[in-house]
């Protein structure tokens, strides 16, 4: 096939085809200025220890079931099976141990290992599946899975690797849990696959090789750097590789989406590096010849200071870099717990808390020392301090709110007859209340006792906050994807209903993945316990951690979760700048520092 008369366009695109018909663009007559050209640790030395490239048994996939899939293992020449040596999984594993191919991985590995460019590494080099009851495929390039699981967003492809395929490799390799010492790499399709893997799983791989990455809307990928620009910075090395020839069709512009990535990743201040070359094509000639260089700096020991440019930021942006704070990070607070809920904070900036179970269940204080202290055996799932002093208490499970005497505690009955899930009280000293299982809003005046309906219909309305003026007030919610917006009138009425903030919500692993859409996401986001500061900044914990919004409900950005495996319920500032988000995470409360001057 002779491209030479083609345009650059034209050529790509051809280029692919090949590359996915035959599965190795080196099989495409190519120009001498693409024509993959070996460097010299891509060549067998007899000086250097050769590892051992085991070929394993097909795997049938419980995750991705029927499927069954190639791979393989390379054991490097100095392995032992004592858990120290570091890990590299690879995507579309037969074209990165073909030995006349543009990758020759093992052989790159034995060289880098040997000069000390790269620790004692194991390679678990993976085909996509297949399903046995279609026709079998011509190439590996055709299995029936690879889209499915290289260019679908969320979890599921993490999943398969951390729950089936890596165990198995460890009962007779045993390597590092380490995830600074777990890299993922992959090619087009196999790059997106590699970075998602770590992006949702970084707490196994913190490595990321992706050459010519399909960034594109195949499956949803054109979001990554919209959703990295909005996500607190993950603990990421990541070596993105692209060309100018590479494709531009219907689904995206593959060149002009790495280099998306590589600028929002760069915004953020991740350890990232972009290798891009003019000329070349969809295809592993230009990705091949800087693999042992890409090895050598996702490797390097170096860990460089995160750099962060915001010239480019509008001055009313409320980014995540006006808030976050380097190094500072998710510390636990109180542990032990039953079930933490109710965070509030009183005028010196105390934090208060309610243990909602177990033999400790009741409303507790800590000091700025530390100091724990219980105040009130009578547990809620909401507090919040009024303009009286008083410390105001939802309790569903005894269908009351309460209102609890700042000196002694006394137990003031307030309404009964309801299932409050949390409130606010305003200075006026009404209250709010949302009743998540009627889909209520309720409106109360605690001196008259008068109480109605002040909106119905949210999906599980939850948490609820006002605005730092008492204008506005906002409400969560549990089984949807918004925080909805009202004006707060004088007499109590609530007008201007608005779902002015959209929150994030989980990818549903279990919905349907279809070609050129977007992934299927779970209704609920599960939004919770609310906050705001003196900016107007809306803090609303959700299934994906903290999403944080701005006075005019654009999202400034999600703040990750603590290390815990419980759901966050409740979130506030406190401390005596109100400078500290504290959430509670079932059993545990968790606290960070933010830029935050003051808090409501």
């Amino acid at each position: 096939m002779n491209l030479s008369f083609l345009s650059l366009r034209s050529r790509s695109l051809v280029l692919h085809l090949a590359w996915l018909a035959a599965g190795a663009a080196a099989a495409v007559s190519l120009p001498a200025a693409e024509t993959f050209r070996p460097t010299p640790d891509h060549l067998v030395r007899p000086d250097v220890p050769a590892g051992k490239l085991v070929a394993m048994p097909p795997w049938t996939s419980r995750l991705f079931a029927p499927t069954v899939r190639d791979w393989w293992v390379y054991v490097p020449a100095g392995y032992k099976p004592d858990g120290t040596a570091a890990l590299m999984v690879f995507q579309d594993g037969h074209d990165y141990v073909n030995p006349k191919g543009n990758w020759r991985a093992p052989t790159v590995f034995d060289n880098l290992i040997a000069a000390g460019a790269m620790p004692v590494t194991l390679a678990v080099f993976v085909n996509p599946g297949h399903d046995p009851a279609k026709p079998a495929p011509k190439s590996a390039w055709q299995a029936s899975n690879r889209s499915l699981e290289y260019n679908s967003l969320g979890d599921r492809y993490a999943r398969f690797l951390l729950e089936e395929l890596l165990p198995e490799v460890a009962k007779t390799y045993p390597f590092s849990d380490d995830p600074e010492r777990r890299a993922i790499a992959g090619a087009s399709s196999g790059g997106i696959a590699a970075f998602t893997v770590a992006w949702e799983r970084p707490d196994r791989f913190r490595k990321v090789l992706s050459t010519i990455g399909s960034f594109v809307h195949l499956a949803g990928g054109h979001d990554y750097p919209a959703l990295i620009r909005k996500t607190e910075r993950r603990p990421l090395r990541v070596f993105l590789e692209d060309a100018a020839g590479d494709l531009d069709n219907p689904y995206g512009n593959w060149p002009l989406a790495n280099r998306q990535m590589h600028a929002a990743l760069k915004y953020m201040g991740y350890d990232v590096k972009f290798e891009y070359a003019d000329g070349f094509a969809h295809n592993s000639v230009h990705g091949g010849m800087v693999l042992p260089d890409a090895l050598r700096w996702l490797w390097r020991a170096e860990k460089p200071v995160a750099e962060i440019d915001i010239r480019g930021d509008l001055g009313g942006d409320l980014t995540l870099h006006k808030l976050l704070i380097p190094g500072e990070d998710w510390t636990p607070v109180a542990e032990g717990l039953g079930f933490a809920d109710a965070l509030a904070a009183d005028g010196d900036g105390n934090l208060w808390f309610s243990d909602l179970r177990g033999a400790g269940a009741g409303v507790y204080r800590i000091s700025g020392d530390g100091t724990r202290t219980k105040f009130s055996p009578e547990a809620a799932s909401g507090l919040k301090f009024g303009p009286d002093g008083r410390i105001y208490a939802c309790q569903g499970a005894k269908q009351r709110l309460i209102a609890l005497g700042a000196a002694d505690g006394a137990i003031g009955v307030l309404a009964e007859g309801v299932r409050p899930n949390d409130l606010v009280v305003t200075g006026a000293g009404h209250i709010y209340f949302t009743e998540t299982a009627a889909k209520q809003v309720t409106w109360l005046d605690p001196k008259t006792g008068a109480r109605r309906a002040a909106d119905t219909g949210l999906a599980g309305p939850n948490g609820i906050a006002l605005s730092p003026d008492g204008g506005t007030l906002a409400v969560s919610e549990h089984a949807g994807g918004h925080v909805w917006t009202f004006r707060v009138n004088p007499d109590g009425a609530l007008d201007a209903k608005m779902p002015t903030m959209t929150l994030r919500r989980p990818i549903d692993p279990a919905g349907t993945f279809r070609f050129h859409e977007p992934p299927p996401y779970k209704a609920a986001s599960r939004g919770d316990g609310m906050a705001t500061d003196a900016l107007g900044r809306y803090f609303v914990t959700t299934a994906l951690g903290v999403q944080v919004f701005d006075p005019t409900g654009r999202a400034c950005g999600l703040l990750a979760l603590p290390p815990t495996d419980k759901g966050l319920t409740s979130c506030v500032l406190a401390g005596p700048a109100r400078d500290y988000l504290y959430v509670a995470a079932g059993d545990r409360i968790f606290r960070r520092k933010v830029q935050v001057t003051a808090a409501r």
